[in-house]
């Protein structure tokens, strides 16, 4: 999961995923780095309570404004 980690990290901080911006969907995600969505959900929960990523309810997950800092 490190890797996974460091992927979506790097597209943080490259502006792939600018600050604001919503994530792919967990599905799309799972499939562009195969793996599975179980992983992908453990990832992104990491980086919600690092304050990298937000949660919006009925929304979906997007880059914290704070994320490239």
């Amino acid at each position: 999961m490190d890797e996974l980690l460091d992927a979506l990290m790097g597209k943080i901080k490259d502006g792939t995923y600018p600050p604001g911006s919503q994530l792919p969907s967990g599905r799309a995600l799972a499939d562009a780095y195969d793996v599975s969505q179980s992983t992908i959900s453990r990832a992104v929960a990491r980086l919600r309570k690092q304050g990298v990523l937000v949660g919006r309810p009925g929304r979906g997950v997007f880059v914290a404004e704070s994320a490239r800092r």
